[in-house]
């Protein structure tokens, strides 16, 4: 089929492009060599040339190309993973990607885990990259932390050849499945031509109403079958929804009349002009605001209208704002456990309580909470709606109410001395002077991360990366994703010794990529919060907490890292300092007692009360 254009190429190369006028048009050719037999073929693909207004181009690629082509088409410029040999016509098209730089992770996890901070806190979508089988499970646990934070994120996963699947081939599974409750959509390309077309419907997917996790699994040998593919150069953008004009207007109505309003936000894909349009418009309005668990960041800390978050271990005072708030404006917020302090909050019996709540997403409405007013909208329409309609002068806002709101947020931040030789809410207080006002602080999960999650203010220009699904073991990665972004900007881990081993390896990522946090290890010897809970139901009779641990600062001297054990609160001051001013990261190891189990809570003090 080839014949009639034979006489316009000359082999000089594996791949060449030539033009030639064929029938009076402009054409490209572009040359493959494939071996066949003991001759060499010569296959050839037509197209018009771009114009410098073409949305798209055409070309012989192959499967592995086309996900990278398509990837950096719509602007994607970083990912994380851990190599495999089912994706490798994937890892062998990042050679041809410059301006794409694919982190390479030691584990699974830690890579899903890196995806899911980096789009976090970029707002781009996060990308990971593992293998079939054992690579897809170690990830899964990234795919339900931005399931749960509502993150946007694609995981692909290499997947066994399109001639072997159904045989229960090595390492087979059906992705569709395995991630079917977990990931917000799962699905396989099985036509290397539509390619593009799958990867940008998963692109779309995890950017559009409520934002999370795609996952794509790539067949080996799609990957590698070559194909005139169409590669669409348009981008896609995160669809936004306005607010209706009656709904503004019964809002702004409802909160002029109000006299103890609250603004609750929380949920994922806030813009920094998401962020801005809240803080304009709860001081415009003089509203106190709360953010939903672990997302802090969404609004200063520092700034007066500020009164708490919503999350696990809520505050009393938390709760009396959200209790007693005669109108609650809810904003990108899904109603979960943990805002609703375990469904004892917002119920059906909300005696004079106005509730109006925005989401992305109109799946989000009606699961516990049943709002007064629904809408479907991006949280800066709801907030500038409400600027371009609300009169200063008919705002009746109790102003004792919010005062008192606010006064019993930074009693709450004032800890009690701790029964440990390092006081974590002294060393607490210290990182609170000592960090700079960019710093960006993670976190994974146990009960040592009630110290950043409740006895820190997070700043306007600070960032606060933590998992809203409870994953241990996030807290490190996502400090060197961050660290990867802003290499000049300070990034601080809480980690327990249990979190800590989780992803201790990851290390080496940082090593290798020269991407250094900070990381404090808050070491008790215990998996703490399993270990409370343990002495509340069967007190004294420990099973499975205890933990002994390795040499944490000689492990981490091993990855190249200044570390340092901390005895005592007064050695933690210079210690800090010395982390700060490391150039490779560092790894403070806190001696901390396990019975200073919680800031409000002792091993003794709870084996009292529940004997009694």
């Amino acid at each position: 089929m080839y014949a009639e254009y034979e006489k316009y190429v000359t082999v000089v190369s594996d791949k060449i492009a030539y033009q030639r006028r064929v029938d009076g048009s402009l054409m490209e050719i572009f040359v493959r060599h494939v071996a066949q037999r003991t001759s060499r073929t010569s296959v050839i693909c037509l197209k018009q040339p771009n114009s410098s207004g073409s949305r798209f181009y055409m070309s012989h690629m192959s499967g592995g190309q086309a996900v990278v082509k398509t990837l950096m088409a719509l602007g994607a410029r970083r990912g994380f993973g851990v190599p495999g040999e089912s994706f490798l016509a994937v890892l062998d098209a990042f050679c041809d990607a410059p301006s794409f730089t694919f982190t390479g992770c030691r584990n699974e996890s830690g890579a899903a885990f890196m995806a899911e901070a980096w789009a976090k806190l970029t707002g781009e979508v996060g990308l990971c990259f593992v293998t079939r089988g054992p690579g897809a499970t170690n990830a899964s646990i990234g795919i339900h932390t931005a399931m749960q934070a509502s993150t946007p994120m694609i995981l692909f996963v290499g997947q066994v050849g399109l001639e072997h699947q159904g045989r229960e081939a090595f390492q087979e599974l059906d992705y569709r499945q395995v991630f079917g409750t977990i990931a917000k959509y799962a699905t396989e390309i099985t036509d290397v031509s539509r390619t593009t077309e799958i990867i940008r419907r998963a692109w779309s997917m995890a950017i559009s109403g409520r934002p999370g996790p795609v996952v794509v699994a790539l067949p080996e040998d799609i990957l590698t079958q070559i194909a005139n593919i169409e590669i669409s150069q348009q981008k896609i953008h995160v669809p936004l929804a306005g607010v209706m004009p009656m709904d503004i207007v019964q809002l702004t109505e409802k909160i002029q009349s109000a006299q103890r309003p609250v603004i609750l936000a929380g949920g994922g894909g806030w813009s920094d002009l998401d962020r801005a349009t809240l803080h304009h418009c709860a001081n415009a309005l003089k509203i106190p605001v709360v953010t939903a668990f672990r997302y802090h960041d969404l609004f200063d800390n520092t700034d007066l209208l500020f009164v708490g978050e919503a999350g696990v271990g809520m505050t009393e005072n938390t709760k009396r704002v959200l209790r007693e708030s005669d109108v609650v404006l809810a904003v990108n917020l899904r109603f979960g456990e943990m805002t609703t302090d375990a469904f004892t909050l917002f119920g059906v019996e909300r005696a004079g309580q106005w509730i109006a709540q925005t989401h992305r997403s109109g799946d989000e409405f009606h699961k516990y909470v049943s709002p007064d007013l629904a809408m479907i909208c991006s949280p800066r329409a709801v907030f500038q709606g409400l600027l371009d309609n609300f009169s200063a002068q008919a705002m009746q806002i109790d102003a004792a109410w919010a005062a008192a709101a606010r006064a019993g947020f930074e009693t709450a931040q004032e800890a009690k001395p701790q029964p440990s030789s390092v006081d974590m809410g002294q060393v607490t207080a210290m990182v609170q002077k000592l960090l700079p006002d960019d710093a960006i602080v993670t976190n994974g999960a146990g009960n040592f991360a009630i110290w950043p999650n409740k006895f820190m203010q997070f700043s306007a220009h600070q960032r606060l990366l933590a998992p809203q699904s409870g994953a241990m073991g996030y807290g490190l990665p996502a400090a060197i994703a961050a660290k990867l972004e802003y290499p000049d900007r300070c990034v601080l881990c809480f980690a327990g010794d249990g979190d800590f081993q989780m992803n201790c390896q990851e290390l080496g990522t940082a090593l290798q990529s020269n991407a250094r946090p900070i990381v404090l290890i808050v070491n008790n010897g215990t998996y703490g919060t399993i270990r409370m809970h343990q002495e509340k139901h069967y007190p004294v009779r420990v099973s499975g907490t205890d933990i002994v641990n390795p040499d944490f600062s000689a492990l981490a001297r091993a990855y190249g890292c200044h570390a340092e054990r901390v005895e005592t609160t007064l050695e933690f001051a210079a210690a800090f300092a010395r982390a700060l001013a490391s150039p490779t990261g560092a790894v403070l190891d806190l001696n901390v007692a396990a019975e200073a189990i919680t800031p409000g809570l002792t091993i003794a003090g709870l084996r009292a009360a529940s004997l009694s």
